[in-house]
């Protein structure tokens, strides 16, 4: 597995080894002793999958210390434009942002450290995305970031009309946001 670094302090891009031929393929999505040679020293307790029509757009959600979380995540099927906003106060990148497109096809993944809001924008009708967590989802610790802040002014792609939830009209904006990592 190959472990691509970001601007963006323990945001990290992983490359698994896949072994295709003429039946299919396969890869390791997940092995502990592999991430903890790489410096991934994380226990992972819950796992999220989301199935969304082309257009979809989640995000960006955090959950707030004690229930903060990291994940590893990747698409199963279909691809998404999938972004990460650093929320660290000490982290020389506060605010920054990187952003890579996910698919099934190149298998990447992304490890997204506790501190990180997240969401992703959908590319292709029934993509199906997976996450792994290091925390378990606590309703009072949500919390979210409003997709097309202008201060963070992420690229989500050109001519961009995406499908929201309720939530995720209404977060609040950057500027406003005190944050708590």
């Amino acid at each position: 597995m190959e472990i691509i670094t970001t601007k963006i302090p323990n945001l990290l891009i992983l490359k698994p080894n896949i072994y295709r031929d003429d039946r299919g393929y396969f890869f390791e999505s997940y092995n502990k002793e592999l991430f903890l040679s790489k410096g991934i020293d994380q226990n992972f307790v819950q796992d999220n999958e989301s199935k969304s029509m082309k257009g979809v757009l989640r995000g960006l959600h955090f959950q707030k210390p004690p229930y903060a979380q990291g994940k590893l995540v990747r698409v199963m099927k279909g691809a998404v434009l999938d972004v990460a906003v650093d929320l660290r106060k000490s982290s020389s990148t506060y605010g920054q942002w990187e952003s890579i497109e996910l698919t099934e096809d190149n298998k990447f993944m992304y490890w997204i450290p506790p501190g990180m809001a997240h969401g992703f924008i959908t590319l292709e009708d029934n993509t199906v995305f997976f996450y792994k967590c290091t925390n378990v989802y606590n309703k009072q610790s949500e919390g979210s970031i409003l997709w097309n802040d202008p201060d963070l002014n992420i690229n989500w792609g050109s001519n961009i009309k995406p499908l929201l939830s309720e939530k995720d009209k209404i977060s609040p904006l950057f500027k406003d946001f005190i944050s708590p990592f």
